[in-house]
């Protein structure tokens, strides 16, 4: 076996091709968007490569392509932590612990190079909401759209290797037939019948005006976090901009106190039901078939990528009351059966307990991992969030 530096555009394509050969008999993969990955790694469309720096590896058997692996310092992630602190992600790797560790030492010896102290992994090179974490609950159901999904070995390879939990990760799912708790329900009503209070989804909306509200709910719900930093309305818009394409309005709500809006229930259709048909590539083709299966409304799955209350209207139902709106006015149209939530950290106790109270249930769990190079440096879980 011998692990092969991506250097050429031959050795990238290969490297974006190895999940073929892993995932070739498992009828509940669905590949990543080629697209998705390509501007990871490329400077031109992710800043992060401005100030920090990737290297990608092929390993090769026997004439084979047979595992992959990328390492990267996002300075970004680092800053903060106890010890900079870098990445490995996109690992695929058959049931072989021997190749698995000569991928590992490989991707960490590139790391101390680059004077990195300690490594997570499976991470994404950018935001935590894209291809972060090992799956080791579910290996059944479809993995949500830039969700990671592995095999069960993989939980094997990198605890053999000695990788520690850093924390776990929460996917929740609820039947959306299922009917709102009764304390949901006289929460709603009270709520409902306040004239000060409003209900609503984006119908008849500007994306602008959506923008705004979205921002405002944003910074109120996290503002006082620990390491919190307000978002500014242009971050806003470009988020709104990004859901253009796969939004359903009927399916985002929002709730308003004298016409302030104090929070926010973000959903999309589940997109990997529409790309279990592009074979993981967005082209032309890709694109048409995309575009028909939204005309026909294939998902029957509606994920909730994000979820906020105003931190001046907690314990005052909102949650509750929001969850029976949804059932009122998403749940009657008949095209969706079921619900997910977008991971949830066992770092945050609070949106754990959020979502249990809405009467949600762990579906699939991930794990993250940290190594810290130094073995006589105290280890330590994720801190918890305020």
């Amino acid at each position: 076996m011998q692990l092969v530096k991506v250097d050429s555009a031959q050795l990238e394509k290969r490297w974006m091709d190895v999940p073929k050969y892993i995932y070739s008999d498992h009828a509940n993969y669905i590949p990543h968007l080629k697209q998705d990955i390509e501007k990871l790694f490329d400077a031109s469309k992710n800043k992060l490569l401005r100030d920090g720096s990737c290297e990608r590896w092929v390993m090769v058997k026997d004439g084979t392509d047979i595992g992959r692996i990328a390492a990267f310092v996002n300075v970004k992630y680092s800053k903060g932590m106890e010890q900079p602190t870098g990445g490995i992600g996109f690992f695929e790797c058959p049931h072989d612990q021997e190749a698995a560790n000569l991928m590992f030492d490989t991707a960490i010896e590139w790391l101390k190079e680059q004077g990195m102290e300690a490594v997570d992994g499976p991470i994404n090179f950018g935001e935590k909401d894209r291809f972060w974490g090992l799956v080791v609950k579910n290996f059944e159901d479809i993995p949500s759209y830039a969700m990671n999904y592995n095999l069960p070995y993989y939980e094997e390879l990198f605890n053999n290797y000695g990788w520690n939990l850093y924390f776990k990760q929460f996917v929740y799912k609820r039947d959306l037939y299922v009917p709102a708790q009764e304390v949901f329900v006289r929460k709603y009503e009270r709520i409902k019948n306040d004239p000060a209070y409003r209900f609503a989804n984006i119908r008849g909306r500007s994306w602008d005006e959506v923008a705004q509200d979205f921002c405002t709910v944003y910074n109120n719900a996290w503002g006082g976090h620990h390491g919190f930093k307000k978002m500014p309305l242009a971050q806003a818009q470009r988020i709104m901009k990004s859901l253009k394409p796969v939004v359903d309005r009927d399916i985002i709500e929002f709730v308003y106190h004298n016409d302030k809006p104090i929070a926010f229930y973000v959903n999309i259709p589940e997109l990997n039901e529409i790309f279990r048909f592009v074979n993981g590539d967005l082209n032309w083709i890709g694109k048409l078939k995309f575009l028909y299966h939204k005309w026909r409304k294939t998902p029957r799955i509606m994920v909730g990528i994000v979820f906020g209350v105003d931190r001046a209207y907690h314990g005052q139902g909102i949650e509750g009351a929001m969850i029976k709106w949804a059932e009122e006015n998403i749940v009657s149209l008949n095209r969706y059966d079921t619900t997910t939530l977008t991971w949830i950290g066992d770092f945050n106790p609070k949106m754990v307990h959020v979502a249990e109270n809405l009467g949600a249930e762990v579906s699939r769990m991930l794990i993250t991992y940290r190594i810290l190079f130094d073995p006589n440096k105290e280890y330590k879980r994720a801190p918890i969030v305020g």
